[in-house]
């Protein structure tokens, strides 16, 4: 096309054109520039009118509510009395223990440590009273909590093998805890529930007279012989306990079966410690 002109085509070579292209429907009778349109500035949205909410008429008027009564305040189940008087108390009732079965008594209706009132049972003492030989804990799992029995989980498996090591078994131990109840979820004793039940393990002490006391973990060794050193660096050395008699009592500080357990290659270290146990009463005999 020479002269300048608008080629022509013919409408079925276009329709073929468009076929082959892919078109088969057609939108509009003009071309529509799209990038003008979007060049443009979008249209504000209509202001809608607010609506008017119709006041509800008298008979659909909700009806005031009568006041309701304050509800009665929740009472904590707590002692009445702050942590240092029930300590006080725990002591006073304590010294007037005479016997073990006496002691058990108190123990069982204190009601001065909050531990208490979350735990199934107090769990109190097992083996044999009249035995050289005595074991404390620091408070009792969930086992012990359901039985009322101390060192009966796990952890009571397995000082149960570390006592027959030595030759013996629980009719010639005597085992019990710092703490007579569980804490919930076997969370770590507060100092002041410590201090609460101090005067019950020392009495208790007192009463079966051991002639060697073994304290299983570090919390128990820091109660019963008045230290801050982490049981790591106690154990193996012998200690001493002093009653409230002025009665000395030879003490072995070891690591908790419930740590052997997380750790036994520590084991090793407490089979040490428990054979000085044994070398030490054999010498008292």
């Amino acid at each position: 096309m020479t002269d300048g002109s608008a080629p022509s085509y013919d409408l079925r070579e276009l329709l073929a054109f468009y076929a082959a292209a892919g078109v088969d429907d057609a939108l509009c009778d003009e071309p529509v520039d799209r990038f003008a349109e979007n060049a443009q500035p979008a249209p504000a949205p209509a202001r809608s009118e607010p609506q008017m909410r119709a006041e509800p008429q008298n008979s659909e008027r909700p009806k005031a509510l009568p006041p309701q009564p304050a509800p009665p305040p929740r009472m904590p189940q707590r002692p009445a009395v702050p942590d240092e008087g029930q300590a006080a108390l725990a002591r006073e009732l304590a010294a007037k223990a005479s016997s073990l079965e006496e002691l058990r008594e108190i123990v069982s209706g204190f009601d001065g440590c909050n531990l208490k009132f979350t735990a199934k049972n107090t769990v109190f003492a097992d083996g044999n009273p009249e035995a050289d030989l005595m074991l404390v804990g620091e408070a009792p799992g969930r086992d012990e909590d359901i039985e009322g029995r101390p060192f009966v989980g796990r952890s009571g498996q397995l000082l149960d093998r570390i006592l027959a090591a030595i030759g013996r078994d629980r009719t010639q131990v005597y085992i019990s805890n710092v703490i007579p109840w569980r804490p919930p979820g076997n969370r770590t004793p507060t100092p002041h529930e410590t201090e609460i039940c101090r005067p019950f393990i020392e009495r208790h002490i007192a009463l079966v007279k051991p002639k060697v006391l073994v304290t299983l973990g570090g919390s128990s060794a820091k109660v019963l012989l008045n230290t801050s050193e982490g049981v790591l660096r106690l154990r193996g050395n012998w200690r001493q306990h002093v009653t409230a008699e002025n009665v000395t009592i030879p003490a072995m500080p070891t690591l908790h079966p419930a740590y052997l357990l997380r750790n036994p290659a520590h084991k090793k270290l407490t089979w040490r410690d428990f054979l000085e146990v044994k070398a030490r009463l054999r010498a008292a005999v």
